[in-house]
């Protein structure tokens, strides 16, 4: 089970530690608001690709921000939670900012993963990940699940 860290720099003294322990840090982000196979599948994929899979789960606000939904369905606190539980998962943070670029600009991991909605010329994040060092993968199965879809589903079933 992965562990919840409050603070970005508490973060960054573990992943310090294990990148001199010689660990290659993939790091993943989502809204992970209703989790689906899809979650699963792209987080697996992630994690294949190292040894510590650092995710990024965004706030309520910055989940929202997005524009996909005017709210979330399950609490920040708690889909961290969720996302902690997985056995693939290694760490969790919620971040606020509306891109992650915080977040990888201080933790600098070896790998940034995002799912096959993006390609390796796509993803914002792409010049952030080169300027340190790092690499871009394109991992998990293709998008054909969607929080969006299961919502719309229940809808159409209630």
């Amino acid at each position: 089970m992965g562990h919840i860290i409050e603070k970005l720099s508490d973060l960054n003294k573990i992943i310090e530690q294990q990148k001199k322990e010689g660990k290659t840090i993939v790091f993943g982000n989502g809204c992970f608001d209703i989790l689906h196979v899809g979650h699963v599948r792209y987080l697996q994929a992630a994690k294949a690709l190292g040894d510590i899979l650092v995710v990024g789960v965004n706030d309520d606000s910055s989940a929202t921000s997005l524009g996909k939904r005017k709210q979330v369905v399950t609490p920040a606190q708690e889909r961290a939670e969720i996302v902690a539980a997985l056995g693939c998962v290694d760490y969790v943070i919620l971040f606020k900012e509306p891109t992650v670029e915080t977040l990888l600009l201080t933790l600098k991991p070896h790998i940034h993963a995002k799912g096959t909605d993006y390609t390796e010329e796509t993803v914002p994040e792409k010049n952030i990940v080169q300027s340190y060092g790092g690499k871009v993968a394109i991992v998990g199965d293709p998008k054909d699940h969607s929080t969006t879809t299961i919502i719309e589903t229940i809808k159409e079933l209630s």
